[in-house]
């Protein structure tokens, strides 16, 4: 029923892909920094829903509806870039408090935003409509071939960004003694935000 021989290529696109750094490894980074090991184990358990939808999605057939309408991708991508400034500003302002003694993070609600970053990233659903299907085989149901694939690819990103995200969250844990380290991280989270905003906003201007 599946033709598991196209795994080895599969595999090894999703590693030309996954590896290079871009937008979801950045936003694992800056998870990490700002939150922790424990920000980041949600964050990319949201980021892994929301490719679960899109994967679906693909399945589904809805795929094709999104890739003939570019400007509703090009609103969805606007949103994200939206989003991710409040995570700048909001982080931001910890950063300040930290500086000025208060040094507690506040709780964030790490899996609803790794959900709605990933949501709003919809390359993902482009790459599922271009990559999936060039991995069917001789698949006697495509569908579930193709359910297979986007599973694989969902897991291998939440391992892969998940555990860059627990590196930075470690490396942040070592340093939340002094204000003025977590202030420096929460800093750079920001930086981070906003760097990835603004590339997602000169991507959909320059298409």
């Amino acid at each position: 029923m599946l033709d598991l021989s196209v795994l080895p290529g599969y595999i090894a696109v999703i590693l030309l892909f996954l590896g290079p750094p871009g937008p979801d490894m950045a936003y694992m980074l800056a998870v990490g920094l700002e939150g922790g090991r424990r920000a980041a184990l949600k964050a990319i358990l949201g980021i892994g829903t929301g490719m679960s939808v899109y994967a679906t999605a693909v399945v589904a057939g809805l795929g094709e509806i999104a890739r003939s309408h570019p400007s509703l991708l090009d609103a969805v991508r606007i949103l994200g870039a939206a989003y991710l400034l409040w995570l700048a500003y909001t982080t931001l302002r910890s950063a300040r408090r930290a500086l000025g003694g208060h040094g507690e993070v506040e709780a964030g609600r790490w899996y609803l935003r790794g959900l709605l970053i990933s949501l709003t990233n919809p390359k993902i659903i482009l790459f599922y409509l271009a990559v999936l299907p060039q991995f069917l085989g001789d698949a006697e149901e495509p569908g579930v071939q193709m359910a297979l694939l986007g599973a694989i690819n969902v897991l291998m990103e939440v391992v892969l960004y998940g555990g860059i995200g627990m590196l930075a969250g470690f490396f942040r844990t070592r340093l939340t003694g002094s204000s003025k380290a977590t202030t420096v991280l929460n800093y750079g989270a920001c930086a981070v935000y906003v760097g990835l905003a603004a590339t997602i906003s000169v991507e959909v201007l320059v298409a």
